[in-house]
């Protein structure tokens, strides 16, 4: 809970300095603005998706080495 004389700017701060705040990544693309969880939900709003394999932070496979996106 914050104090209720923390500033949008502080938290916005504290945010940028300590990502880590900040466990629902917001992403901005030309194609939206989205709250990216699970983090895969990113592929939605990309153009180009990163060449396969590829996986997530937690090691799952996201995208085959076809660069085909894996379904769960």
């Amino acid at each position: 809970m914050l104090e209720d004389n923390v500033s949008d700017e502080q938290i916005l701060a504290a945010m940028l300095q300590y990502p880590i705040l900040v466990n629902r990544p917001i992403v901005c693309s030309p194609k939206g603005v989205k709250l990216c969880r699970p983090s895969e939900s990113v592929l939605e709003l990309l153009d180009q998706w990163p060449a396969g394999p590829f996986s997530k932070e937690d090691g799952e496979l996201i995208i085959d080495s076809n660069n085909q996106r894996v379904s769960t």
